[in-house]
């Protein structure tokens, strides 16, 4: 009658299971982040948010990629970057985010090779220049490069913690 420790390796086998799964769906999650790089910008690529064609616009571009998956969402300028990563159904959700640098970038045709992560970038936010859709987030990889830049066209300096749907 006295079934407890038939129950204690039960639970046992139960938990070592558990802890087995988890384990190979984080190495699978990593795997999936390396794997998460900028991509370069096609001529026909359109814009994950709004569907226009990323390359007839200038300013900085963004890129995101959701957790457990390595299809990278391409979109026309950091504003609607921000703006599907800040919505509620997907701000949990993000694991890999880029935007170009635009310190050593040219503003009309940002290079497919100056990506930075976008956790890590500082904007300009309400300065003059346009992007995609209009006023855009201007993302620099230094402080220095987007005072300069605010100098020149206007708005404030911001960290990523600080950009909310409020600014975009």
């Amino acid at each position: 009658m006295n079934q407890g420790p038939k129950l204690s390796k039960r639970r046992f086998l139960l938990l070592t299971g558990s802890v087995l799964l988890l384990a190979g769906c984080q190495s699978e999650n990593k795997a999936i982040a390396k794997e998460q790089r900028p991509e370069v910008i096609h001529p026909n690529d359109a814009c994950h948010l709004c569907g226009m064609t990323i390359q007839n616009f200038p300013g900085p571009k963004g890129q995101l990629y959701e957790r457990g998956n390595n299809k990278c969402l391409k979109f026309c300028c950091t504003r609607d970057m921000f703006a599907y990563w800040l919505d509620p159904e997907h701000r949990h959700n993000i694991q890999g985010a880029f935007v170009h640098d635009m310190s050593k970038t040219h503003w009309q045709k940002p290079s497919d090779q100056l990506y930075i992560d976008a956790r890590r970038a500082i904007y300009v936010v309400g300065h003059n220049r346009k992007g995609a859709l209009g006023p855009t987030l201007a993302s620099f990889s230094n402080r220095d490069a987007s005072h300069e830049f605010m100098k020149n066209f206007g708005g404030e300096v911001y960290i990523f913690s600080e950009i909310s749907e409020h600014l975009i």
